[in-house]
């Protein structure tokens, strides 16, 4: 998997927001988006399923990383 750095660059060549724009979320805001614990996200960070910029002693995530997460793992259901 390429490091940080190189999926931003990635992005920002594919036309995507440049970083001054992205919106960030705290560890506990995708939590609740996402409606997990606190310790899950951390774990998808870790594992390097959600990307995540550190800062400090936290995390933040890249808003729509987290879209991307949840429609990526989207389960859908066939009716019967």
């Amino acid at each position: 998997m390429p490091d940080m750095c190189e999926r931003f660059r990635c992005a920002m060549a594919a036309g995507e927001k440049p970083l001054s724009e992205v919106n960030f979320l705290t560890v506990a805001e995708v939590a609740a988006v996402m409606r997990v614990s606190k310790m899950t996200v951390y774990r998808l960070v870790h594992s390097g399923h959600l990307p995540a910029v550190r800062v400090g002693r936290s995390f933040r995530v890249p808003e729509n990383a987290v879209h991307d997460y949840l429609q990526q793992s989207y389960v859908g259901w066939e009716s019967a």
